[in-house]
C-alpha cells in the first residue's frame, strides 16, 4: 500500500471542469515533481490536497487513513470548515505558497514558532478535556459500584455491615482520591509527550513532569495544577521555540531569528516559510511554484533549500516550472494538460523519453524560454 494514494480527484469552477479525473500514489520518502502549463490545474490539486478547496469528487488517503472519501459535503459541513476534523486532516500536508505568506508584523522565529504552539496547545486542552471526561466517568462508576455493594450487605447483622460499609468507604476514598488522579497525571503525561516528543528518546530527556510528583497534588483530582490552563504553555513555548530556532538554522537563516520579513530578500522569506511548513511536521510536504516569486538570483538559493530536505521519510509534492530542478531531486514526475494526467514515469522517462505530444511540445518550449 502507497503512503499517499489520491484517486480520481475532480474539481470544477462553474462550468469549467478544472480537474477531470486525477489519479496518483507516493511511496514515503519520495519527491513528485508536477509541471504543465499554467491553468492545467496544478495549483487547484495541492488546495484540494491541502483541504484549502473541496473536491467534487475523488479520494485521498495518507498512510492508509482515507481523508477524503468522494463523498461532496453538505452545505452545512462546507460552511463548518473550521471544524476539528478538517484542521486535522490538514494537518497532513504542509503547504508552502507562491507569495510566502509570512505575519509582517512578527519577526522570523514568532513567524515559524506561532502555528506549531497554538497547534499543540489546542491538543494538549483536547487531551485534558479528554481525560477529565474519561476520570469523572470513572469517579461516577466508583460511586455506582459503593452503592451497589452498599445494598448488596443489607441483610448482614449490624455490625459486620457496619465493618463491611467502612471497607467499602475506604476503598471508594482510595480510588477517588488517589487510583484516578495517578491515572490522571500518567495519562497527561503521555499526552504531553505525545503532542511535544515524537520520539522516544526525547520524551526520556523531558522527563516527568515536576508539579505531578507532589503526592498531594496528585492526589487531588481537580488540582488546576492537573487540568488548570497554563500546566504546559510555558513548556510548549520553550519546546516550539528551540524547534523554530533549528530549522530556521536548517535553511540557512539562525542568524536572523529577531528580523522582520520587510527586512529579508524574497528567497529568504520563502526559506522561512518552509521552515514554518517543517514545524508543524506533516506527512506530506507540498510546493505550489516556490520561485514563482523570485528573481532568478534568488531561485537558486530556494531551490537548493528543498533539495536538502529530500530524505528517505519526508514526502514532498513539488509544483514547478524548474525543469532542470524537477529533473535533478523527483523520483517521479506527473505531466498536467487540461485537468488531467497526460504523462507520468520517472524523470528520465519524462524527460529523457516522453511519448505524450503535448509533453514534447512543452518541454521544448520551457528548453527555448531558458
Amino acid at each position: 500500500m502507497s503512503f499517499l494514494e489520491v484517486k480520481d480527484i475532480k474539481k470544477s469552477f462553474g462550468n469549467t471542469q478544472v480537474l477531470k479525473g486525477v489519479s496518483f500514489e507516493l511511496n514515503k520518502g519520495e519527491v513528485l515533481a508536477i509541471i504543465g502549463s499554467s491553468g492545467s490545474g496544478k495549483t487547484t490539486l495541492l488546495r484540494i490536497l491541502n483541504f484549502l478547496e473541496q473536491a467534487d469528487g475523488g479520494s485521498i488517503a495518507v498512510n492508509g487513513e482515507i481523508l477524503s472519501d468522494g463523498t461532496v459535503e453538505s452545505a452545512a459541513k462546507a460552511q463548518n470548515r473550521r471544524s476539528l476534523s478538517i484542521r486535522e486532516k490538514r494537518l497532513h500536508f504542509g503547504m508552502v505558497f507562491q507569495s510566502f505568506n509570512l505575519f509582517p508584523h512578527y519577526n522570523i522565529l514568532t513567524n515559524v514558532r506561532m502555528a506549531a504552539e497554538l497547534l499543540a496547545k489546542e491538543k494538549i486542552k483536547a487531551a485534558k478535556k479528554q481525560i477529565e471526561k474519561e476520570a469523572n466517568a470513572e469517579k461516577k462508576a466508583a460511586k455506582a459500584e459503593y452503592k451497589k455493594q452498599l445494598k448488596e450487605i443489607a441483610a448482614l447483622p449490624e455490625s459486620e455491615r457496619a465493618a463491611k460499609r467502612i471497607e467499602l468507604k475506604a476503598r471508594l476514598k482510595e480510588t477517588i482520591e488517589k487510583t484516578i488522579p495517578l491515572e490522571i497525571a500518567e495519562k497527561m503525561v503521555a499526552s504531553r509527550n505525545k503532542v511535544l516528543y515524537p520520539s522516544a528518546a526525547d520524551a526520556a530527556e523531558a522527563g516527568d513532569i515536576p508539579v505531578l510528583n507532589d503526592e498531594k497534588t496528585r492526589r487531588n483530582v481537580k488540582a488546576k495544577h492537573i487540568f488548570g490552563k497554563n500546566l504546559f504553555d510555558n513548556e510548549i513555548g520553550n519546546v516550539m521555540t528551540d524547534r523554530a530556532i533549528k530549522l530556521l538554522e536548517r535553511v540557512g537563516l539562525g542568524d536572523r531569528q529577531t528580523a522582520y520579513p520587510c527586512e529579508l530578500s524574497g528567497g529568504q522569506c520563502q526559506r522561512v516559510a518552509i521552515a514554518r511548513a517543517l514545524a508543524l511536521e506533516p506527512d506530506v510536504l507540498c510546493f505550489d511554484e516556490p520561485t514563482s516569486a523570485l528573481d532568478p538570483e534568488l531561485t537558486g538559493e530556494v531551490l537548493k533549500v528543498i533539495k536538502g530536505l529530500k530524505s528517505s521519510d519526508r514526502t514532498m509534492i513539488v509544483v514547478t516550472h524548474e525543469m532542470e530542478f524537477a529533473r535533478g531531486v523527483a523520483d517521479k514526475v506527473i505531466f498536467m494538460a487540461n485537468g488531467i494526467i497526460e504523462e507520468e514515469g520517472t524523470p528520465e522517462e519524462v524527460f529523457g523519453n516522453p511519448k505524450s505530444e503535448k509533453t514534447i511540445a512543452f518541454l521544448r518550449k520551457s528548453a527555448e524560454a531558458v
